[in-house]
């Protein structure tokens, strides 16, 4: 499975790739963007199977990543991993297509919980 990891923080990229590499019995293939642009670019030459994207970052941010995202491909599976848990926030990514709505940092339970979420979808 295709994975992007869009997040302007290499350390938060990391947690992100090591609590799926711990979850996953699959070997995925891990794609990291460290902005927004990054990862609209990387998705459409990629298309990967899932997005966890950060909504704070540099160039284009992750509101803009996620509605340019599911413009170009409106199936796109987005999780938005975010330490911004204002309610204003969580309702506009849910609004915009994101899947899911994670606060940082993600825990082995909660990506278990989204990859069964997937298979469900």
């Amino acid at each position: 499975m295709k994975i992007l990891v869009a997040d302007d923080s290499k350390m938060a990229r990391r947690m992100v790739i090591k609590i799926l590499q711990d979850c996953r019995e699959e070997k995925d293939e891990i794609i990291e963007a460290q902005n927004g642009q990054e990862a609209v670019d990387l998705y459409k030459e990629h298309k990967p199977q899932i997005v966890f994207l950060d909504l704070t970052m540099p160039v284009m941010d992750g509101f803009t990543a996620l509605k340019l995202i599911k413009t170009f491909d409106k199936s796109a599976q987005v999780v938005v991993i975010s330490a911004d848990v204002q309610q204003g926030s969580m309702t506009q990514v849910r609004e915009d297509g994101a899947l899911d709505f994670v606060k940082k940092p993600i825990t082995d339970v909660k990506m278990k919980q989204i990859f069964t979420k997937i298979k469900a979808v």
